[in-house]
């Protein structure tokens, strides 16, 4: 009796895994209890078979509550999005009261719901039963009957072949996520620390002008020709926090991607991730910007990449995490203006699309793999052509170059750049005026300076600023009236300033 029972349901797991592609997810060998899955799209079909029997229907009840929250347990692993169990007892007798009732099927209630079907399996019901269990799986019974001597055999095969299929299993994701090690995630932090310290020595990380001599995203640079700015960029990061947290996210992003790809593919993925994201952001963004964030996005897109290659382990596993984590910084960028989401966004694709150049290790699509490598030179290109027109025909990034300018106090270039920007279209006529008339009263041509001072007025009259620089001109050409009527508006829309508190108390003393 007890060997039949086995047999039954080892012969019955072994049918499953071997002719209708169940996958075996838990062995008990000890209680004799084997949980297997079917997947197909989004429905799960998870077979729990169990030899052991119940004197009393309360006992099997108990036994199918705790099935259900065992279900949950298994979560990670039961990949599909609606789960039907099926849960199969083998005894040599059925309870003695009255359990047929819990034939019917249940479901728990959650929001993706759980159902389960019982199968009580004994010598008396076994055909029965049996087919029951096919019906609901809509599969076909090719079961073969075996002599006593042949079972006890049988049965030792059935085992290890299901053990094997477990290991085989267990190995093929081993090797998924071992295949290499994480040297040049190691070699990228200490790079990146060593060049932070190097930049705070040279004039702080958050100096502009050092951020610009030392290799930073800047555009105007960039269109000059200073292409190399777009990875020497991947390397600088600008403060402590920024270095900090990227290279947190590059200690357990870079050592997972490194190891599921190897060293040769994750630094080629690395790389055209941080290039992709480089060129977004100079397409994109006129800021001045640094950092790996580009590239860390690309480590985020070849995980994304894994997950379609292999997407049942990647549910399995890591993908549930990754997905929310991703989704988070996605929206935190849009939401943080500091962040450079453009930069994130391209490094995202570029990465996807760089891990479907190079592949996972032993997979091999030409076609794909040659079709991703046009599509990313053509995102670059497209990049790189928006990015050159954007940018010149911005009148952002004409006060992008005046900033720098006037930092190394080359007023005449400040004229000359400001009086091109004023001749794109932009809502920054303003600020370009404002700047020019700062660089006319360095090179003393006071009359250029009022005129575009009062230009600035004229479309916005709220730069305490200009009205400053206004009263300043005003006095100094001996017109007092408008000079004090200038220093008095500069004062309404900036009380605190220490400056126009000084010129107004002067102007007030002198007689009209």
């Amino acid at each position: 009796m007890y060997l039949d029972e086995q047999y039954s349901m080892y012969q019955l797991a072994h049918h499953f895994v071997t002719k209708h592609q169940f996958e075996v997810l838990y062995i008990n060998n000890k209680e004799e209890e084997i949980w297997l899955e079917q997947n197909v799209k989004r429905n799960s079909n998870v077979i729990r078979l169990i030899h052991k029997g119940f004197d009393w229907k309360n006992h099997l009840r108990n036994d199918i509550a705790i099935t259900f929250h065992r279900r949950k347990a298994l979560s990670k692993v039961i990949t599909g999005k609606f789960i039907t169990i099926h849960n199969v007892y083998f005894s040599s007798h059925p309870p003695v009261d009255d359990w047929e009732f819990l034939k019917k099927p249940m479901q728990l209630k959650e929001k993706n719901t759980t159902k389960m079907n019982v199968y009580y399996i004994t010598n008396e019901n076994s055909q029965e039963e049996k087919s029951r269990l096919f019906h609901s799986l809509e599969v076909e019974p090719t079961l073969e009957g075996k002599s006593n001597e042949e079972k006890e055999t049988a049965v030792l095969i059935y085992k290890k072949a299901l053990q094997d299929a477990l290991f085989a299993k267990k190995k093929e994701v081993d090797n998924l996520f071992f295949y290499g090690k994480p040297f040049l995630t190691y070699l990228l932090l200490a790079i990146n620390i060593i060049l932070f310290i190097w930049l705070e020595v040279r004039g702080g990380s958050d100096n502009i002008h050092n951020l610009i001599e030392s290799g930073a995203k800047y555009n105007p640079a960039i269109i000059e020709g200073e292409w190399w700015r777009i990875i020497s960029s991947m390397f600088l990061h600008i403060g402590v926090l920024h270095l900090m947290m990227n290279m947190l996210a590059v200690y357990y992003l870079g050592s997972t991607v490194e190891r599921i790809y190897g060293s040769a593919r994750f630094l080629f993925i690395y790389f055209l991730a941080g290039i992709g994201g480089g060129l977004a952001s100079f397409a994109f963004s006129y800021n001045l910007s640094a950092g790996a964030s580009g590239a860390l996005f690309g480590l985020f897109g070849a995980l994304l990449f894994f997950g379609v290659i292999y997407k049942k382990i990647f549910f399995q596993t890591m993908g549930r995490g990754v997905l929310i984590i991703l989704a988070i910084n996605i929206v935190f960028g849009f939401l943080v203006p500091q962040v450079d989401y453009s930069a994130h966004l391209g490094g995202l694709a570029a990465g996807f699309i760089a891990s479907a150049i190079i592949h996972l290790p032993h997979k091999k699509k030409i076609a794909l793999q040659l079709s991703a490598l046009v599509i990313y030179f053509l995102l670059l290109s497209g990049l790189v052509a928006f990015g050159i027109q954007h940018n010149e025909t911005s009148q952002e990034y004409y006060l992008m170059q005046i900033d720098e300018l006037i930092q190394q106090e080359k007023f005449q270039e400040v004229v000359e750049v400001a009086t091109e920007g004023l001749a794109k279209e932009g809502e920054l006529e303003a600020n370009l005026l404002f700047q020019r008339s700062y660089a006319y009263i360095q090179l003393d041509r006071s009359e250029e300076a009022e005129t575009d001072l009062e230009r600035t007025i004229e479309i916005d009259n709220s730069l305490s600023e200009a009205h400053y620089n206004l009263a300043v001109l005003y006095a100094n050409k001996g017109d007092l009236t408008e000079a004090r009527e200038a220093i008095e508006r500069a004062s309404q829309l900036n009380p605190k300033d220490e400056n126009i508190k000084s010129l107004y108390d002067q102007l007030l003393e002198q007689s009209p």
